[in-house]
């Protein structure tokens, strides 16, 4: 096959994308509401779906950050890398406490969305060539962004390459401690509009704790903030 050929070739389904592409239209619209996240089949396999208890409200993630979110980046360096941001309120709570920070989406609405609101994001995925690599001191993975791709340590590999030495991957946890899991999903909103399959995954404390250290991270400290807990990883090259 030409390489013009591989170029034109779509990608793989990212998050919220496809079919009626909620994430999307509803960072278009700014309406409220949830994106529920479903274990589906995979494209074209047209199986059941499964309700995995994962939601996301859009009135938060449009919000500026609480008290939570900025607990779970007190005392950490820039520059800081905020992967998945959405609408990019962590990319804002971290410019307000005086770090240089960007944000990555691969959504162009959600890109808007933070320059709308004083902050800075591009456009793409995290696998992506990006700005700085290897001098960021902080990367984030918050909101369930650990299952972006399904491969959870092929993800922490990525954000290593990214990091500076001696910089801080902080990943937020599943809220369900027992979760491990990959494989397809869909985002469904409120009103059952719904993406096309995606490869995501799903890691509580202990299965995080894990990999991380599997990926060669070294854990710095576990936060929790009600119901959430983040984990602070170091990486030493």
């Amino acid at each position: 096959m030409s390489h013009l050929a591989d170029a034109l070739r779509p990608g793989p389904p990212v998050f919220g994308e496809g079919c009626d592409e909620p994430y999307r239209r509803h960072l278009r619209s700014r309406r409220s509401g949830r994106l529920h996240l479903h274990r589906s089949s995979p494209p074209g396999d047209g199986g059941q779906r499964r309700e995995t208890g994962t939601s996301w409200e859009l009135d938060t993630l449009r919000a500026p950050a609480d008290s939570a979110d900025t607990s779970a980046i007190a005392g950490v360096e820039g520059p800081l890398l905020d992967v998945g941001c959405g609408p990019g309120r962590m990319v804002r709570a971290a410019l307000h406490h005086g770090l240089e920070a960007l944000g990555v989406d691969v959504a162009p609405e959600a890109a808007q969305a933070c320059a709308d609101r004083g902050a800075r994001a591009v456009r793409g995925s995290v696998f992506d060539a990006l700005p700085r690599e290897g001098h960021w001191r902080t990367v984030l993975l918050m909101d369930g962004n650990l299952g972006i791709g399904g491969d959870p340590g092929a993800l922490f590999a990525r954000c290593a390459d990214l990091l500076a030495p001696g910089g801080v991957l902080v990943v937020e946890a599943d809220a369900d401690e027992h979760a491990d899991e990959d494989g397809w999903f869909v985002v469904v909103d409120d009103d059952g509009a719904s993406s096309a399959p995606f490869r995501w995954a799903r890691l509580g404390l202990r299965a995080l704790r894990t990999a991380l250290h599997r990926s060669g991270f070294e854990e710095v400290e576990v936060r929790r903030a009600g119901a959430r807990c983040f984990v602070h990883a170091g990486w030493q090259r």
